[in-house]
């Protein structure tokens, strides 16, 4: 019944859930086997050789799909390979964080279910994002851009060898939050400059990071708009107050946060490292734009229809 999609490409991260992505792997290429859809490995040993080997995939038009086996790091690597091409993105969630698939609804710790919305499922049109730095190197995120508190908690947490999973982010978080101090930023907003102290700076195509932190819970997928959440300068036991709430999105109920819509965004900030999905772009300044309609992801069906072909 799956025979019409032609051929799939797979990309594996073996590394992604404590490595549990390796196993799920296993699974989905026999998944893929048991339905009779014809495949083929593009997984590489760097993520950046996937990219190449998936984009080449691509541009050669031998696949009509691509499979990706891991968390929002495996994501971002698929958006590098396939936007603006029109190829859809099937996720199978197994990393740990996996907020792309979850705000598409594609079920998490259950490989088949996953696979299976390709017949199931919808096929979004969403938008993605795209990042220039000062040089003039570009990337790509289809989630959330982190340049505040969170990304300097990111770029401990990455020097830090002990412990893995979740739990070094949240000891990086102890460790940083006595020692950071506000960030002097300047975001320039379609053109309308901002300059402010600030904690938290996000730039989200999504709603959530981090494995369901809703940090920007108005974002939307589809609007050909990026939402800016700036947490303006407050006192650290606010900012322990504030924070936490970040999992419920309580916390731009507070008079410190501002939400601005825009499409194009400007990040400076000195000695701040941006993240995007959970990877490290590199250095502010940046430069964010949106990208209407760039990506095609398979989803949960949102409204009742006849299934996707």
């Amino acid at each position: 019944m799956f025979r019409s999609f032609g051929r799939v490409g797979l990309v594996v991260n073996p590394t992604a859930g404590g490595r549990r992505a390796a196993q799920i792997g296993h699974e989905v290429a026999r998944g893929l086997r048991e339905r009779e859809i014809p495949y083929v490995d593009l997984s590489g040993p760097t993520g950046s050789a996937a990219v190449e080997q998936a984009r080449a995939a691509v541009l050669a038009g031998a696949v009509d799909r691509l499979v990706v086996v891991g968390g929002d790091g495996m994501v971002n690597l698929a958006v590098h390979a396939l936007a603006g091409s029109g190829v859809p993105l099937v996720i199978v969630p197994a990393g740990t964080g996996n907020d792309t698939a979850m705000a598409l609804g594609v079920p998490v710790g259950d490989p088949g279910a996953a696979l299976d919305l390709m017949l199931t499922g919808a096929t979004h049109t969403v938008d993605a994002a795209r990042v220039r730095g000062s040089r003039g190197e570009e990337r790509w995120f289809v989630g959330v851009l982190a340049a505040g508190f969170d990304a300097v908690v990111n770029e401990r947490a990455n020097m830090m060898t002990w412990p893995r999973g979740r739990a070094k982010y949240t000891i990086a978080a102890l460790r940083e939050l006595p020692v950071f101090r506000p960030i002097p930023f300047q975001v320039v907003i379609d053109g309308v400059l901002h300059d402010q102290r600030a904690m938290l700076v996000a730039v989200a195509n999504t709603t959530s990071y981090g494995g369901g932190m809703k940090v920007v819970p108005t974002a939307v997928l589809d609007d050909g708009e990026l939402d800016v959440l700036l947490l303006g300068e407050v006192s650290t036991a606010t900012f322990l107050r504030v924070f936490p709430r970040v999992f419920s999105g309580r916390h731009v109920d507070h008079p410190a946060v501002r939400i601005i819509r825009g499409s194009r965004i400007e990040l400076r900030a000195t000695g701040i490292v941006a993240y995007a999905d959970g990877e490290r772009l590199g250095p502010l300044p940046r430069t964010v734009e949106v990208v209407p309609a760039a990506m095609r992801i398979v989803g949960a069906r949102m409204r009742p229809g006849p299934p996707e072909r």
